[in-house]
């Protein structure tokens, strides 16, 4: 009896499989409206897997696009952590040294005259000059070029004295109080030992801006229509 129930069911299962294949027999791919229960749920399926694998990937394609660009910032990272550990280290040094360069800052600034001390620095070179018995052929102060926050201004010099005197001379300039640079200096001479020696040079001094004067370059330098 069992041996009888056993082969109903295989009759069962077999015919039920035929008669799911046969759904799948002679379809029309132009007309999937048509087709039988079946193809309609299998096709459904199929697409509905493939809609989201496809979307799987893609999203797991962006996520690793996204952990390949945090990974390259890693070294970037790392070596700015470093720089950082090492200022908040060293932060009480940092704040001592910016302490230095500002006071360095403000006694050369204290060094750049203003506007209304140019004349008594002029004259300041001219006595040192004369102080070592030097004869001024040329004094001519020329054109202020003005810099970013201070102007400089050309004198064009040529003295006349004997070698030790010029020498004596370029180092008061060098110690005045308010800085003076001397550049292309040229020293010439007499074949007669008894004739005093020529020296000419440019010497340069400096002047820092008033406010005034840095606003107005500040809006010159500014884009024309610039607010």
């Amino acid at each position: 009896m069992a041996t009888s129930k056993s082969r109903s069911m295989n009759v069962d299962l077999s015919s039920t499989f035929e008669s799911a294949a046969s759904q799948f027999r002679g379809l029309n791919p132009n007309e999937p409206g048509q087709w039988p229960l079946l193809p309609k749920i299998a096709s459904w399926a199929f697409l509905t897997a493939l809609v989201v694998v496809m979307a799987w990937f893609m999203a797991l394609s962006a996520a690793h696009d996204v952990l390949e660009g945090e990974r390259g910032r890693e070294p970037t990272l790392k070596a700015d952590y470093r720089s950082k550990l090492s200022q908040a280290v060293n932060l009480p040094e940092l704040r001592k040294q910016k302490l230095q360069v500002q006071e360095y800052v403000t006694q050369l600034e204290k060094q750049l005259p203003g506007k209304s001390e140019m004349d008594a620095l002029l004259s300041d070179i001219n006595q040192a000059g004369l102080g070592r018995g030097l004869q001024f052929e040329l004094f001519r102060p020329g054109s202020v070029e003005v810099k970013d926050y201070y102007a400089e201004l050309p004198i064009a010099l040529r003295v006349t004295g004997r070698y030790h005197d010029i020498g004596a001379f370029a180092g008061d300039v060098a110690n005045l109080s308010r800085i003076v640079t001397l550049h292309n200096m040229a020293i010439t001479g007499s074949r007669d030992a008894n004739q005093p020696l020529a020296m000419e040079a440019t010497a340069r001094t400096y002047r820092y801006l008033d406010p005034a004067e840095i606003a107005a370059r500040q809006q010159a330098q500014k884009p024309k229509g610039a607010k």
